[in-house]
């Protein structure tokens, strides 16, 4: 005889619990995915635009040079971001006056008339130089560092005390043992990181070409 207590059916099983909703779900995603795309491409539209004007480009990230180092001069601190700040622009300066590709691994590997490579003879056609840091990048890149740098400045937390003319004598020496590879490395392989424009022979060949015309 059953226990009266006791039931026949199975217990319920427990209904799952409701699943929270997701950042993704949320009736505020969609505006601000809208929003980040629409600044994105708003930036990137100003970034195209600037282009051609490098050298308002140029004076513009000079403007916000002296910003940040006028911060940095009356703060008296933040000496080991401007010397982190340095470090990154001479990597940037030696890829912007570097050749695309390296001539010493070109020259390893047995030359090669790739279309970044170095004219060697005077027969070989003119190319202009291909740096392996492009003008615009390497602009943007300093203006960001720039930037990011006088926001950290902000932050006393970053402001780590060292001795100043420490780090300015190895910043210097750094540069000067960069800077005569870099040099070597021009002589060696006779070129110049500037582009001066291509030789132009149109007044000598138009001024032979009509001296060559039969006169009437």
């Amino acid at each position: 005889m059953m226990d009266p207590g006791t039931s026949t059916s199975a217990p319920a099983a427990a209904a799952p619990a409701p699943a929270a909703p997701s950042a993704a779900d949320s009736p505020a995603s969609p505006a601000v995915s809208r929003w980040a795309f629409a600044v994105s491409q708003r930036y990137q539209h100003l970034l195209d635009r600037s282009v051609p004007h490098a050298q308002r480009r140029w004076v513009a990230t000079l403007a916000v040079a002296c910003v940040y180092l006028v911060r940095v001069y009356f703060v008296e601190g933040f000496y080991i971001v401007t010397y982190a700040l340095g470090i990154y622009m001479l990597n940037l300066l030696i890829g912007f006056v570097s050749p695309q590709v390296d001539p010493e691994l070109q020259e390893l590997a047995g030359g090669g008339g790739g279309s970044g490579s170095l004219p060697t003879r005077g027969s070989d056609e003119f190319r202009p130089f291909e740096r392996r840091l492009p003008e615009f990048k390497c602009w943007l890149q300093i203006t960001w560092a720039f930037v990011i740098a006088f926001v950290v400045t902000f932050f006393s937390v970053f402001d780590v005390p060292v001795f100043w003319p420490v780090l300015l004598f190895y910043w210097v020496m750094l540069f000067t043992l960069t800077m005569r590879r870099q040099i070597m490395l021009m002589v060696k392989y006779k070129y110049v990181p500037f582009t001066f424009g291509k030789r132009r022979y149109g007044k000598r060949a138009s001024s032979t070409d009509s001296a060559s015309l039969p006169r009437d």
